[in-house]
């Protein structure tokens, strides 16, 4: 036990060193220097954006009327083992909306103050453009696995194909897998098992804890059901729950908020004040607003992270800029609208200042506001959140996996090392789902914010390198659509060196 309190703090005093210094300055940076270059994509093209996704969600569901109605060509066959735009914009949804929604954004208050909840607006804003850089270039640079019909990319592969530098590429490969696909899943866990033990047990009579671990072994079998389905299940798993999920807590904030709605002046003015320092309680807090802004955003948003862009790579489209603009339009569903929710319910309802931490702040601040109704009702939407982030941390994990052991997806699917990495891969996650439910919830984010630290800033420096080629595309992607065309790309617009290794275009 004192060694894990050692190593905790070591991790604590690196944090400190690299989010302090290193990290948010070099997000920044790429955010406002994207933000330019593009002409402001984020902006320009939010019409643009939900045009996508309407879209691509009308041409899924004809799709799958052709398949009931019995007369698919061999074509929509192929087209129904491929992964539509929209279930890529869900897997990566699914990972964003999660419990940094909850437990993240509660906590972000908790430490920082009211204040933190602006930087995650900017950083959000700025951010999304990181977002539809890299996700471009992950659709740019994605493998076809020939014999299960769907792509798999990422940063590791646009670091190999388009940096031609693979060990770059093997470093993020192991970074993400530690990090996302499995230092994460602790804060999921911790975070359901918080809520169902304490509503359970409330329910029950029982000591508060008593059902900890009872909840943690029926998340890792419920886990365990979809992983070892393979993609095709955890994209459908995710088209279905994630619109779910995100409109029911919609609603949930909406009616905290009208029945609030003269307290809205007063959080808006206590967050810009925190913010910036205004007021003699604040005045110390800037600095930590900053932080707690920053990491709590990123860990919700995931922009420049180098996690979403795995999602972007699975998705069948004629263009990879439609993928980018899509993951674009996912920064801004998580922060400015999902995690905006949290903070009001939370910064309205004043109990921030207390004792309670992460979902147990949010729970108790939805009780205030709604009666016990309002912590069942959030312990039914923990179990949407957490679980479909779960689901969606394990596949970028698999796909890493696939890219360590060089799998070649063109020539056949995966070898016997990859089959048997994978599969322990499988029981690595259900083990650490297990123990996260026993771990508190700041010992949880400690590892996690150093793990995210070092996959950012080695993402960061390959979406720069290789962001001119997205400039093209993207320049590419406006010129037919001012010809009212729908873009189809062909890598014959990028420069002759810039082509190699580019394998679906």
């Amino acid at each position: 036990m004192l060694t894990f309190r050692l190593m905790i703090e070591l991790i604590n005093y690196l944090n400190d060193l690299l989010w302090g210094y290193i990290v948010i300055a070099m997000m920044v940076a790429c955010a406002l220097y994207f933000t330019v270059r593009l002409r402001a994509v984020q902006f320009s093209m939010m019409g643009e954006m939900w045009h996508l996704l309407t879209h691509s969600t009308k041409k899924t569901s004809r799709l799958k009327d052709t398949m009931e109605a019995g007369y698919a060509t061999a074509a929509d066959e192929q087209e129904k083992k491929s992964i539509s735009p929209f279930r890529a914009f869900a897997v990566g949804l699914s990972s964003r909306v999660g419990t940094g929604n909850l437990a993240g954004v509660a906590s972000a208050i908790f430490i920082g103050g009211p204040g933190a909840v602006f930087w995650m607006w900017v950083m959000a804003l700025l951010g999304a453009s990181s977002s539809f850089v890299e996700s471009s270039l992950a659709q740019l640079y994605k493998r076809r696995d020939a014999k299960a019909g769907v792509y798999y990319g990422g940063p590791a592969y646009y670091m190999q194909y388009g940096m031609h530098k693979r060990w770059l590429g093997i470093i993020f490969a192991i970074l993400i897998t530690l990090s996302y696909s499995l230092a994460t899943q602790l804060i999921q866990s911790k975070t359901m098992a918080d809520a169902f033990s304490v509503s359970i047990d409330m329910a029950m009579g029982n000591t508060p804890g008593t059902s900890t671990l009872w909840v943690g072994v029926a998340v890792t079998v419920a886990t365990a059901l979809i992983i070892f389905g393979g993609i095709q299940r955890i994209s459908r798993f995710a088209a279905l729950v994630v619109p779910v999920m995100a409109i029911g807590y919609l609603l949930l904030a909406l009616y905290v908020i009208i029945t609030n709605l003269s307290a809205v002046p007063r959080v808006l003015e206590t967050i810009v004040s925190s913010a910036f320092g205004f007021g003699q309680a604040a005045g110390g807090m800037v600095g930590m607003a900053v932080m707690q802004g920053v990491k709590r955003g990123l860990y919700s948003n995931e922009a420049g992270e180098g996690t979403v862009p795995n999602a972007a790579a699975i998705a069948e489209t004629s263009h990879p800029v439609k993928q980018g603009l899509l993951q674009a339009l996912g920064v801004f569903c998580d922060t400015i609208i999902i995690c905006t929710c949290t903070a009001f319910i939370v910064i309205i309802s004043g109990l921030y200042t207390g004792s309670e931490d992460g979902i147990l702040l949010t729970q108790s601040a939805l009780e205030q506001e709604m009666g016990p109704a309002g912590r069942y009702f959030l312990t039914a939407a923990i179990l949407l959140f957490a679980y479909s982030t779960i689901i969606a941390g394990y596949f970028y994990g698999e796909t890493n996996i696939r890219f360590i052991f060089g799998t070649n997806a063109a020539h056949g699917g995966s070898n016997r090392k990859e089959t048997v990495a994978i599969f322990i891969f499988r029981l690595a996650t259900a083990g650490v789902i297990l123990a996260g439910a026993m771990m508190t919830l700041q010992d949880s984010f400690a590892i996690v914010d150093l793990l995210m630290a070092l996959m950012t800033v080695t993402n960061l420096v390959a979406i720069v390198w290789l962001s001119p080629r997205v400039v093209v595309m993207l320049n590419d992607y406006r010129r037919q659509r001012r010809e009212h065309k729908d873009p189809v790309f062909s890598k014959s617009v990028l420069l002759a060196e810039q082509r190699k290794d580019i394998e679906c275009w």
